[in-house]
């Protein structure tokens, strides 16, 4: 099963605005929506899906088991209050949100009941989130690379994780860039100013560009029509080779979303 390389993200947007934004993502042709149970707004992005004309089948939804929800009493029926707040018999793909905070449960136990979620038609796929490489090599151990969706991890020009995409492409498992926009921090960038200019195009979708040429799916997020719009244009921008390796010296690490419980990173 392939993910939609371009979806529309809903981290930080609630009630109203969340409906609003996920409205005009569908009115404008995305068909990929990422939400999370600690997001708060499942029943908002389910509304907004109930309400649009798009048929279910052209849809692909995302959402994530909160780090609380890992044990085994909580993980299927935490799923089942997702699907129900979501109006979903089922979703395309469920992710662990972060991994066991400081491991507490091994990665093994609770990818066990993912997979039981899958065999239980209440997911058609389930991959991890914020995995370092020493968590996805527990994970390909637990239950093989080929179960593993996608890993979802911060990627943006400004932190490239190298280290963990890396580890990713060896043993084939999919990177989905979430703050590909770096919080809108792209659009200060010279280089990627400077790019755009040369492609009649804004530093976002550079930014986006940059990250859909290497093969990942991007998960940019707005509120306003006209930059939902632009991002989704930036799947038509080729960027050259120069340019892509230009775009590759802005690393600097600059992790934007970091809480306390976040893994040892790489």
């Amino acid at each position: 099963m392939s993910i939609p390389a371009f979806g529309l993200g809903t981290f930080r947007l609630k009630g109203q605005q969340v409906i609003d934004s996920v409205t005009m993502g569908l009115e404008l042709g995305y068909r990929h929506i990422d939400t999370a149970q600690i997001y708060e707004n499942e029943a908002e992005v389910g509304q907004a899906i109930a309400e649009s004309p798009v048929p279910r089948e052209e849809l692909f939804v995302t959402t994530k088991i909160w780090t609380s929800n890992l044990g085994a009493d909580r993980l299927l029926p935490s799923l089942e209050e997702s699907l129900n707040k979501l109006r979903l018999e089922r979703v395309d793909l469920t992710l662990v949100h972060w991994p066991s905070p400081n491991d507490e449960l091994p990665v093994a136990d609770y990818l066990s009941r993912m997979m039981e979620a899958k065999a239980r038609g209440l997911t058609r796929a389930i991959g991890i989130s914020n995995f370092t490489v020493a968590h996805m090599q527990q994970a390909i151990d637990a239950i093989g690379a080929e179960n593993i969706a996608t890993n979802q991890v911060e990627v943006h020009p400004f932190l490239q994780n190298r280290k963990v995409i890396d580890f990713a492409r060896q043993h084939g498992i999919h990177i989905t860039a979430y703050m590909p926009l770096a919080y809108g921090k792209v659009m200060q960038d010279d280089t990627l100013k400077r790019i755009g200019q040369a492609h009649n195009a804004s530093p976002a979708q550079v930014a986006l560009a940059w990250l859909l040429q290497q093969g990942f799916a991007a998960i940019p997020s707005s509120t306003k029509r006209e930059n939902l719009a632009a991002n989704l244009a930036a799947q038509q921008l080729r960027l050259t080779d120069e340019e892509m390796q230009q775009i590759a010296t802005l690393d600097r690490n600059e992790r934007l979303a970091n809480p306390g419980f976040a893994p040892e990173w790489d």
